[in-house]
């Protein structure tokens, strides 16, 4: 019997509905695998928890996630408005999610960019931009940069306001997630895309050095260097040009959203987050304050990083595989949430029948 503890930390907004299809899902697979038993522990983190607690990131949940196998994380964050009623070190992102990327050192993010043919009318763009579909591996590093450098607020001797955040990174760093991306473009078709903006960031200028250095070690991968602005225009042009994109803190954050935005929504963007010792695995989307309570939110992205964790943290890749099948049938069988459900033949579902339309699904598949 393999036993794994897995940290549950619902978050905010839609976070606890979309949790509970993939707890719903993880008691599934634990059906379906006898000799796998799932110990789902829950915590609070994120706005929620700063409320109960004072902390987005308490005490109570750090020891959970410390003794987890892997961390299963919703969405955090709200409305403007209501984040002002949150001190800003402890506002969910400053407060809870970058603690614990710093804790695990979660340095390596993975956000699949994927969307098969035969659900091309979910993306914004023309059927033959798309092609045979969209299979994008966006690798992000995800714990330096400017989002982790030093950062200052202040008047200057003139009485200005002023702002200064650092962007840091040294060879260690950019080594170990460069790695990562020739190791993934091994796996897949061995072409990687390196995002960068050497003409104007010495951190690019340095990134690149590494990228030199360590390419030797991967002569099967064809490396091809683009601007982070050329990439976001072809990724809308000919996002088929792509396979493996490699790159830093920020401009992985924006191309990943803009992977989700060529896929209909980022509802479609699960990723995992991944550490030596640890990983947590989220939906790519945020919050949605708005549609909280309704019943309307898209699981797939929650569900799909339960198909990530099934396989980066526990082994289980045909498992996975069904998941993912699972998930594809919903859609292919002419069913969706109303962030992709189009047009008068669409069968729009909530979150809680897609969940259930997946279990099902997931049943379909021979137990391995």
């Amino acid at each position: 019997m393999k036993n794994y503890k897995i940290a549950l930390l619902a978050g905010d907004g839609i976070g606890p509905e979309v949790m509970k299809q993939a707890v719903k899902v993880l008691k599934a697979v634990e059906a379906r695998n006898p000799e796998v038993a799932f110990e789902l522990n829950e915590a609070l983190f994120g706005a929620v928890a700063y409320f109960e607690t004072g902390k987005s990131f308490p005490a109570e949940t750090i020891k959970i996630c410390d003794e987890a196998d892997a961390i299963l994380k919703g969405t955090i964050g709200l409305n403007h408005e209501d984040s002002k009623k949150i001190p800003v070190d402890e506002q969910p992102e400053r407060g809870a999610l970058l603690p614990l990327r710093r804790r695990y050192n979660t340095y390596a993010n993975f956000r699949p960019v994927y969307l098969p043919k035969e659900l091309a009318h979910f993306s914004p763009l023309k059927q033959e931009v798309i092609g045979e579909g969209i299979d994008i591996m966006i690798i992000r590093e995800l714990v330096g940069g400017l989002y982790f450098g030093e950062k200052e607020m202040g008047k200057d001797e003139n009485g200005q306001r002023y702002v200064r955040e650092v962007l840091e990174y040294d060879e260690g760093q950019i080594r170990d997630i460069l790695k990562v991306g020739f190791e993934t473009a091994q796996r897949r078709k061995k072409v990687m895309h390196n995002i960068h903006k050497s003409n104007v960031l010495k951190s690019s200028v340095l990134w690149n050095e590494i990228l030199e250095e360590v390419a030797v070690d991967y002569p099967d991968v064809e490396v091809k260097h683009i601007l982070v602005d050329a990439a976001a225009t072809y990724l809308c042009l000919n996002p088929g040009m792509f396979d493996v994109m490699v790159m830093e803190n920020m401009f992985g954050d924006i191309l990943s959203d803009q992977g989700g935005g060529i896929l209909g929504s980022l509802g479609l963007m699960p990723s995992a987050c991944m550490g030596p010792d640890k990983s947590y695995y989220e939906p790519s989307h945020g919050s949605a304050p708005d549609i909280a309570g309704k019943n309307i939110a898209n699981p797939y992205s929650m569900i799909g990083s339960v198909a990530l964790m099934l396989e980066m943290s526990f082994g289980m890749e045909q498992e996975a595989k069904n998941l993912w099948h699972a998930m594809k049938s919903v859609f292919a069988n002419g069913y969706g949430t109303p962030d992709l459900a189009k047009g008068e033949d669409a069968k729009l579902i909530d979150t809680d029948a897609f969940g259930d339309m997946v279990v099902d699904e997931l049943n379909k598949a021979p137990r391995v």
